[in-house]
């Protein structure tokens, strides 16, 4: 017996089939439906539903492509037996259901997919940041391309969403920082490089590239541009407002590791002050990620760290703005027609790449995709 409170919408938004196979799905999740039970005959749940058997039957066939259920010839569908099975599946089953709840839930007050989407990756990646781990790495493995580089929020949505993708590259991302990447390109450690770098001569990324892969021929693509600043508790305390901000005494700071994008910029600035990192509190201190100096500013730390806006914003804290800067993708030519290449590509000039940054905040798209080659 399926449970009492079985029922369907339709002048909801969601497909009636997908109302039908999400309830089947939590009961079977729940144990409300047993191991090898027997599910109604697609006609008369269609009749107890008032909705066409071609509804149900869509409903079943999907649990079947999902394990959960099996159909034999003449002999109805059942419940897959979890026993004689692995138990993966009825646990994935589970995390869909949880997922989608949060999904439906999400939707009726408003949200939008994109919207959705950006705060999945936010709360991914600030896990992923206190557990300490550093690679991401799309579940489906046709291809393979090994990035490294600059760790960038806009980056993790990128990956997700290429995973997704007809030709479902399996990806392998460690994020090193912008310096660490491109010697991982000069060394052939890596297909493709993540890089934010600010020359001497106000020029952003082509004259490392030129300078650390000397010889070689590579394609610069934009992803994004990004709103850089410094990083502060909610209300902005210390009512920070620019560089100079710097020179206040007891001022604790939070610092992104050695090789980082994020670093040389601080460090040039620095310069043009006239300090040195032994003028600064906390100066040693460095987070691998946008989002560990966020965590150590919310837990009180530190008093200002430099950023992207996504990852204070993700943080509950505030942001006080001071440059734009590209986030470019170095691809070396013999890497640049691969197909797993391409899908990323493809991906970048999609717009639900693009809807997805915007959902994040802090981040043009205007110029993604525009390529420079040297």
């Amino acid at each position: 017996m399926l449970p009492l409170d079985f029922t369907i919408d339709s002048r909801a938004a969601e497909p009636l089939y997908a109302q039908v196979t999400r309830q089947l799905r939590a009961a079977i999740a729940a144990g409300s439906l047993a191991p090898g039970q027997t599910l109604p005959p697609v006609r008369a749940l269609a009749e107890r539903l008032r909705c066409t058997p071609g509804t149900v039957a869509r409903a079943y066939a999907t649990l079947q492509q999902e394990g959960l259920v099996v159909t034999r010839r003449g002999g109805g569908t059942h419940v897959v037996d979890h026993a004689a099975t692995p138990r993966p599946w009825l646990r994935e089953a589970q995390l869909v259901n949880s997922l989608e709840r949060y999904l439906l839930d999400a939707l009726g007050q408003g949200y939008t997919p994109a919207q959705i989407e950006a705060a999945f990756g936010l709360a991914l990646a600030r896990w992923r940041d206190v557990a300490g781990s550093s690679e991401v790495e799309t579940p489906v493995q046709h291809a393979s391309l090994a990035f490294a580089g600059s760790h960038d929020l806009s980056v993790e949505a990128l990956f997700r969403l290429v995973g997704r993708g007809s030709t479902h590259p399996h990806i392998s991302a460690t994020f090193v920082g912008s310096l660490g990447g491109l010697m991982a390109l000069a060394e052939g450690r890596a297909d493709m490089a993540g890089v934010h770098l600010l020359d001497e001569t106000g020029e952003y990324n082509l004259p490392y590239v030129r300078r650390l892969l000397p010889g070689q021929h590579a394609t610069v693509v934009n992803l994004v541009t990004r709103l850089v600043g410094w990083i502060v508790p909610p209300d902005n305390p210390l009512g920070v407002r620019a560089w100079e901000d710097l020179f206040r005494p007891g001022v604790r700071i939070v610092n992104r590791q050695r090789g980082s994008g994020t670093r040389v910029l601080l460090d040039r600035q620095m310069d043009h002050l006239g300090l040195s990192g032994a003028d600064l509190i906390g100066y040693a201190r460095e987070e691998a990620t946008h989002l560990g100096v966020a965590q150590a500013i919310a837990k009180g730390e530190a008093d200002l760290g430099l950023g992207i806006y996504a990852a204070a914003r993700a943080c509950g804290l505030d942001f006080v703005p001071l440059t734009e800067e590209p986030y470019d993708l170095v691809i070396p030519a013999e890497a640049l027609e691969r197909p797993a290449v391409q899908a990323v590509l493809d991906t970048l000039n999609g717009e639900p790449f693009r809807a997805v940054v915007d959902a994040l905040g802090g981040y043009s798209v205007e110029k993604s995709g525009s390529q420079a080659r040297v």
